[in-house]
């Protein structure tokens, strides 16, 4: 097996995993923005659009809102070696684009190290509550990609490069 990059931080110098020693760095605010797409057939969507989007499970943004906050304040749980951050910010912007339903996580901290995980963990749990929540009308919905957007905060920033 080859050696990874030498940038690797999350495995020592006998290729074992290991949580990166953050006890050193300054605490900074950080702030981490992703994004999941839920693709719906046309009729779902038409269908959720029609009843407010409210199925017989209840209020579907609302609780794929709720789900996914639940969801950023559990990573360190969800992913080994990700660090238990103590968050100050989780807010969600979930709204149609057409047949799809955008859900945008926004997540900020003061800490020593990023909020990256916890927005796409947050924007993944909320994508996979829309499913939950919508799965009686069609089994064909499709979550999608799964982006960071943007962090700010740490060593670098980061803003994607829209296509």
């Amino acid at each position: 097996m080859p050696n990874p990059p030498a940038t690797l931080s999350h495995v020592d110098d006998a290729q074992r995993p290991q949580m990166v020693d953050v006890g050193d760095k300054p605490v900074t605010r950080r702030t981490a923005q992703a994004r999941a797409r839920v693709t719906f057939p046309a009729e779902v969507a038409q269908a959720l659009r029609g009843s407010g989007h409210v199925t017989a499970k209840g209020a579907v943004f609302t609780v794929a809102h709720i789900a996914g906050v639940m969801g950023a304040k559990a990573t360190s749980q969800l992913i080994p070696l990700c660090h238990p951050l103590a968050l100050s910010r989780c807010d969600f912007d979930i709204r149609m684009e057409g047949d799809d339903a955008l859900i945008d996580c926004t997540v900020s901290c003061a800490g020593t190290t990023g909020v990256e995980m916890e927005a796409l963990t947050g924007a993944s749990i909320a994508a996979l509550t829309v499913y939950d929540m919508c799965k009686a009308l069609s089994h064909d919905i499709v979550i999608g990609e799964i982006r960071l957007l943007k962090k700010t905060g740490g060593k670098s920033d980061y803003l994607e490069n829209p296509a």
